[in-house]
């Protein structure tokens, strides 16, 4: 029940949204020769284009593979994709000193994307790669989420733009300035921009009250969403990976225990060869004793995962220049 009335209140931010947008049009088209229509539906479609919702867009680090250059990787992103059941990514991206891996749709014509972060991706055995990858198709928000986070993310707009607005800083110190530099004379209590600003103030505290109601009714409201989002993100993960694979990747992004040491042969001057196998070594201990090679994964061999690297391999130099930026 708290996951309908979420999405009603969800849809009705967006509604209201779509109002002004709506509102904006009608005034110009209506009144063409007035230019008072035309500033009260400039600022109407103004005031609609702020409260949009956004669309995720690529990081401007992140570089585009083509699927030529990089056919295993490619391959390796579509058979994880199949399994979790969510379209096949267009193009795949990597960044040099992100830690996280992203898969979603982006830019105006919604295409899906997989971006890669190298420093983990260059700790990670072939089955924990398919974890990463089936971890990041799992993520990937239904449409109910979508329409939920947006309003949120509308919400947050109207409050910062009614509840947080404040005098200009630059104004404040020209104001200042004159005052001192005058010995008092032109200190005038009460000037026409202090008033205005005082009631443009009054007036978004009166407006503002409304739009923190209803922020606060979804932000009480999306945790039992919330709750179903991770349920449902880990149903999909386990269609590619183990529970115990999970908890395993997990627990080593989380930590980032898996980067100091890479950054320490990264400032030796290792190569990127000997940096992998160095990373890989942590996953040779078991309970048993120490394996010959890291295990292969059902989607991804250990031969395929060294293709990988090759495919990667100028990127990988590239990116441990810059590792030890990364905190």
């Amino acid at each position: 029940m708290k996951r309908l009335i979420a999405l009603v209140l969800a849809l009705l931010v967006h509604l209201m949204t779509l109002s002004f947008a709506a509102l904006g049009g009608w005034a110009i088209a209506a009144h063409v020769t007035s230019p008072l229509a035309w500033l009260l539906g400039g600022l109407s479609l103004a005031v609609a284009w702020v409260l949009r919702p956004r669309l995720r867009a690529m990081a401007g680090d992140a570089e585009v593979l083509e699927r030529a250059a990089a056919p295993e990787l490619y391959a390796l992103a579509d058979r994880v994709a199949d399994r979790i059941r969510v379209p096949r990514p267009r193009e795949v991206a990597v960044r040099d000193l992100a830690t996280d891996t992203w898969y979603g749709r982006v830019g105006p014509l919604r295409r899906p994307v997989l971006v890669i972060g190298l420093p983990l991706w260059l700790a990670l055995p072939a089955r924990q790669r398919v974890t990463l990858l089936a971890l990041a198709y799992a993520r990937v928000p239904t449409r109910e989420e979508l329409v939920v986070g947006g309003a949120m993310e509308t919400l947050d707009a109207w409050r910062d733009a009614l509840m947080e607005a404040a005098p200009l800083r630059v104004r404040e110190e020209a104001q200042t300035k004159i005052t001192a530099s005058s010995l008092g004379i032109a200190d005038q209590p009460g000037t026409a921009y202090e008033v205005a600003g005082f009631f443009g103030r009054l007036l978004g505290r009166v407006l503002g009250g409304p739009v923190l109601l209803a922020r606060y009714a979804l932000a009480r409201l999306a945790p039992a969403s919330e709750a179903a989002a991770r349920r449902r993100q880990r149903e999909l993960a386990l269609r590619a990976a183990s529970p115990e694979e999970l908890a395993e990747l997990e627990e080593l992004a989380a930590g980032h225990g898996y980067l100091a040491p890479i950054q320490a042969a990264a400032l030796r001057g290792e190569s990127v060869a000997a940096i992998r196998e160095g990373a890989l070594t942590r996953f040779l201990l078991t309970e048993d004793g120490v394996l010959t090679s890291a295990p292969d994964g059902e989607l991804l061999g250990g031969a395929a995962s060294g293709r990988i690297d090759e495919e990667l391999r100028a990127h990988y130099a590239r990116a441990i220049r810059g590792f030890g930026l990364i905190s």
